[in-house]
């Protein structure tokens, strides 16, 4: 009997043993489970974290922009009205408003360097290549001449002008001689990061707007007659 007894006690412990080792096992592929499923999402998560660099190199890449100083641009303005996307929304003049490189040039077409020569309609209002002398590009160029360029409304105007041609030109189609709206013609020579306009070198080329392709230069041009 108590040979029984005892042979019953070790078939129930036994079994009870071999039902612990079962749990045990079961919680562990349960929480190696649970451990995968959150490197999982943690994985999506990066790969959601890298989709926004991603995009924006892949507009980058789209938007056929060319010249030197693309890249320090698009990173110094990577969102809002002066980005390069943000700049596409806005026709012409708008979007250079926006621009943090072209504050003079935006005085200069908007009427505050002289009253009587606001171009803001016009460039709005067709569809242009706009050659846009950064802001240091007037900084180089002497006050007294600056100032005397501001006084002359129509000298201005011819200047300022100069540097519109008709029509919208990519960079693959913009090399050669083309007509400007102030009527004599700018040379654009070279090609890529080498390209020069008249004299001017590129800083940064082919940004869209709602109404023009913009190509910003390191020097303000000047009409030859």
């Amino acid at each position: 009997m108590k040979t029984l007894l005892r042979n019953r006690t070790a078939t129930v412990l036994a079994a009870g043993a071999i039902s612990l080792m079962a749990l045990s096992g079961c919680s562990s592929m349960g929480s190696d489970s649970e451990s995968g499923g959150e490197e999982t999402q943690a994985e999506e998560s990066g790969e959601s974290s890298q989709a926004p660099e991603e995009s924006a190199d892949s507009a980058m890449a789209d938007s056929n922009l060319v010249g030197p100083g693309c890249a320090a641009y698009a990173e110094a303005n990577p969102d809002g009205g002066g980005s390069v996307e943000g700049m596409a929304q806005d026709p012409v003049a708008t979007a250079a408003s926006n621009n943090p490189m072209l504050k003079t040039l935006t005085k200069a077409v908007s009427g505050k360097l002289n009253p009587d020569v606001d171009l803001v309609d016009t460039l709005n209002g067709d569809e242009f290549t706009v050659i846009a002398p950064i802001d240091d590009a007037f900084a180089d160029v002497p006050k007294d001449d600056l100032d005397a360029l501001a006084k002359d409304s129509d000298m201005l105007t011819k200047v300022l002008t100069y540097h519109v041609i008709p029509g919208q030109l990519s960079p693959d189609e913009i090399a050669g001689e083309h007509e400007t709206v102030e009527g004599s013609k700018v040379k654009i020579s070279g090609e890529g990061e080498d390209m020069k306009f008249d004299d001017a070198g590129l800083v940064c080329g082919g940004v869209q707007t709602a109404n023009a392709t913009v190509y910003m230069v390191d020097a303000v041009m000047m009409p030859s007659k």
